[in-house]
């Protein structure tokens, strides 16, 4: 079993967006609120956040996250990274670090704006990561962190660091990264993940049919699509139609909406069977 929820779905800047008054921005459906994009995916007895964008307390608190094994990372944007100084709370309160999935830029990105993270000696409560590199073109595994060492809090000094516990066996299982690009110069790297059934995708403008063929089976995936047009970093409604069509899933889901998008009833109206605008906390499950 897989289970995909949608931490979030809005784009950089959400919505309703900041100080604007249109249509979508004052609609009243709970499904046009949306916060930044991040999903939480139950897989092989792990939970996993893909992003962990500026939102990422909010979305926890209301999702009742009390524990993460990793946190997997699509691309460094701050809609997508913003939020993970929030984690640190996750460390206090569970006792371990938390294992971070990412590509070297994206690990580079991470140590210029979270520094304090990375220093050798830390200001008590810095966030706790253990950060994994990420090679686009292979599988890789995941592995939960409860088997990783022990974070003991003392007051006045911070973190005390205790081995593993070797009698716990971690949960863990094989991810399958999706190679594409949010520019078609091909100068920035964007990562999809496989999850078995699932595959979770979304600020892409170019991808190779190679990467689409290790999409063959999925009963889920999702795309971002910020506007129905044309776009400089997202697909257009059309290519995100045209993914799916390649992908052939059962149900494919719309991410990283904004409000140059119809409000959620209309727009799901427009869409072909098998499609459809997500929301803020919808779940799916499949076997």
């Amino acid at each position: 079993m897989a289970k995909l929820t949608f931490l979030g779905t809005g784009t950089s800047s959400g919505v309703p967006m900041l100080g604007c008054g249109c249509d979508v921005c004052r609609s009243t459906d709970p499904k046009d609120k949306r916060l930044r994009a991040s999903a939480l995916i139950e897989y092989e007895g792990l939970t996993v956040a893909v992003d962990c964008g500026p939102d990422f307390r909010q979305q926890a608190l209301r999702s009742g996250i009390n524990h993460l094994d990793a946190i997997l990372i699509t691309h460094f944007h701050m809609d997508h990274v913003g939020g993970l100084d929030d984690t640190r709370a996750l460390n206090l309160c569970e006792g371990h670090p938390i294992n971070i999935y990412c590509e070297k830029y994206v690990e580079d990105a991470l140590r210029q704006s979270y520094p304090y993270a990375f220093t050798e000696v830390r200001y008590p409560g810095a966030p706790e990561w253990r950060i994994h590199r990420i090679d686009p073109s292979k599988p890789f595994e995941v592995v939960s962190n409860v088997g990783d060492e022990k974070l003991q809090w003392e007051r006045g000094f911070g973190y005390c660091h205790f081995p593993a516990d070797t009698s716990i066996v971690p949960a863990r299982a094989q991810v399958v990264p999706i190679q594409a690009w949010h520019l078609k110069d091909r100068s920035l790297s964007v990562l999809g993940y496989r999850f078995g059934p699932i595959a979770y995708l979304t600020d892409v403008n170019l991808i190779d049919d190679s990467e689409i063929e290790k999409l063959r089976g999925v009963k889920v995936v999702t795309i971002g699509c910020v506007k129905e047009g044309t776009h400089r970093s997202h697909f257009s409604l059309a290519e995100c139609l045209d993914f799916f069509g390649k992908v052939g899933a059962e149900h494919s889901y719309i991410t990283h909406l904004s409000h140059l998008l119809p409000a959620h009833e209309e727009f799901a109206k427009r869409l072909p069977e098998g499609v459809e605008p997500a929301w803020d906390g919808l779940s799916i499950e499949v076997e």
